[in-house]
């Protein structure tokens, strides 16, 4: 699953080599938080959260098969 996250993160932005991605694992539920540039935040969060909001809903989709609940943040 992290390396899912990885590879549609480094397909958005402009500088992929400085995507990080870390599992955080938390009984069922296991948060995803993405680290991108500053100049790459837009890119990964799109206009009005439409492309982290697509970014989820895909992580999700996939989770549903291991039962298990996912989260996906982007810091900075």
């Amino acid at each position: 699953m992290k390396e899912l996250v990885e590879f549609l993160a480094r397909a958005l932005v402009d500088h992929p080599e400085a995507v990080q991605v870390r599992e955080i694992e938390d009984g069922e539920t296991v948060i995803y938080e993405v680290r991108v540039e500053p100049d790459d935040m837009g890119k990964i969060i799109g206009k009005h959260g439409r492309i982290v909001r697509a970014l989820r809903t895909v992580v999700k989709a996939a989770a549903v098969k291991d039962g298990r609940r996912v989260l996906v943040e982007v810091v900075q």
